[in-house]
């Protein structure tokens, strides 16, 4: 028995040395080998090749994000709209970080604009601002968006995202209170 100090006060853990090797490993699953490790103090070749094969698929996923980005981009301008929007769909369904979210939802957004399915693109805009995008002068100036802009929902929408930080009728009345505005 030893005693292992933490924060909440002693613990005593009955503690076995198992050198790395462990004759049970076959059975469990990735999590369980690494926990059992951890647990052991010691880490194998095994907890090493599995902390591998997870970087490597990481790095795949991603290189198929940018690769569906890049057909996807392509078959837009080839006005293949339908193909384009499965493109970013499947990079969107691979769990993208928040700017490739962004980017990928616009271009969902102005994929359904050209398909003239409004309800659909409004909400893929809505999900594009809600991962980050925020070049709102494109969103109100994009020819790809323009059936979108005609569509109801979308001043509220843009409205929700686009608050201007500074109130420009609380400047006005602080400009005429020390007249400012006077000259």
């Amino acid at each position: 028995m030893y005693t292992i100090r933490q924060r909440i006060g002693p613990l005593l853990m009955k503690m076995q040395k198992r050198y790395g090797s462990m004759d049970y490993a076959g059975e469990l699953t990735e999590k369980e080998i690494i926990r059992a490790e951890r647990n052991s103090g010691v880490i194998s070749n095994r907890v090493r090749e599995i902390q591998m094969q997870n970087y490597i698929r990481k790095k795949e996923q991603k290189e198929q994000r940018e690769k569906d980005l890049r057909e996807g981009l392509q078959l837009y301008k080839n006005a293949k709209y339908e193909e384009a929007l499965e493109k970013f769909e499947s990079m969107l369904g691979s769990k993208p970080d928040p700017a490739e979210a962004a980017v990928a939802s616009y271009n969902v957004a102005c994929c359904y604009s050209k398909l003239n399915q409004l309800q659909a693109g409004l909400s893929a805009l809505e999900d594009a601002m809600k991962a980050g995008f925020e070049d709102f002068k494109r969103i109100r100036t994009d020819p790809d968006l323009s059936n979108l802009r005609t569509a109801e929902g979308f001043e509220p929408l843009m409205k929700r995202f686009d608050e201007s930080f500074i109130n420009e009728n609380a400047i006005n009345a602080i400009k005429s209170l020390f007249g400012f505005n006077k000259k």
